[in-house]
């Protein structure tokens, strides 16, 4: 009969899941998850009982002569010996010399890239630019560096002169003023070219602003960039020239050369000799 039972397929049991509403408090704990967390409670209360009974029943005259070696806090916690060796003087005056040597190395590295980056800095500053416009520099002309701009405006004037001087006027009527006959097309036609000019010249000028604009947000972001840099190269630089200090101030200490504060707190120098 018992055969005959586990023949017929019977229904698996599943376990039920946490719901959707309780999911940030992770899985749900089944049954066994229960027994584990109940036997580890139960060992440390009992481990708890024990020691109480110790701490009642204890004797405050009791010795041992291990207590003499041991060493407790000012917590009263015991103190033990974790197995390192202790280093001689000179290994550990050796050491602190090797690092002293590697912190200065460093601190040369990080200087010379520091002053690297603040020539860069100052190259790509926005104060230090030139009074020129983009055509007369890429077209190989000679370029004329203003201080101020007044000086500029004294300069474009200049220039302006010179070139009213080198080209001849002309009047209404096509013919310049030197005698030479311009090849005239008629007003209508001439007031129609002049419009399409202009339209030309202020497409190219919105153009212009706009690659300005977008030129001068990335010259922008560059700028950020590197002055962020910049200040980290100088708080590393900082903390750099702090370690190699204190650890100059570590090794004049073990040569007995300066003073310095003990674990208690109290401050004491070298003793130096009458004169």
């Amino acid at each position: 009969m018992s055969s005959m039972r586990n023949v017929v397929q019977r229904r698996n049991h599943k376990e039920r899941a946490q719901p959707a509403q309780r999911g940030k408090w992770g899985i749900l704990e089944k049954h066994k998850d229960y027994s584990l967390r109940a036997r580890d409670y139960n060992e440390k209360k009992k481990r708890l009982k024990i020691l109480r009974e110790k701490a009642a029943e204890r004797n405050p005259d009791e010795f041992s002569y291990g207590m003499l070696s041991s060493k407790t806090d000012r917590h009263g916690r015991r103190i033990q010996d974790r197995g390192n060796l202790s280093l001689s003087q000179d290994a550990v005056k050796l050491l602190k010399t090797q690092d002293a040597g590697y912190l200065k190395t460093v601190i040369q590295q990080t200087r010379r890239t520091r002053e690297k980056m603040e020539q860069q800095c100052l190259l790509n500053d926005d104060n230090v630019h030139t009074f020129a416009s983009k055509e007369d520099i890429d077209g190989g002309q000679h370029v004329i560096f203003a201080g101020t701009r007044e000086e500029q405006q004294v300069l474009n004037s200049a220039q302006s002169n010179t070139q009213s001087t080198s080209t001849p006027a002309t009047d209404l009527d096509g013919i310049a003023s030197d005698g030479t006959i311009q090849v005239g097309q008629g007003s209508r036609k001439r007031t129609c070219i002049d419009s399409r000019q202009t339209a030309r010249r202020a497409a190219e000028e919105r153009l212009e602003l706009k690659q300005q604009r977008a030129a001068r947000k990335v010259r922008k972001r560059q700028q950020e960039g590197q002055q962020s840099r910049l200040k980290a190269l100088k708080a590393r630089e900082r903390d750099l020239l702090a370690a190699e200090q204190q650890l100059g101030n570590g090794r004049a200490r073990m040569s007995n050369s300066i003073g310095g504060v003990n674990k208690a707190g109290v401050r004491w120098k070298v003793r130096e000799r009458k004169r």
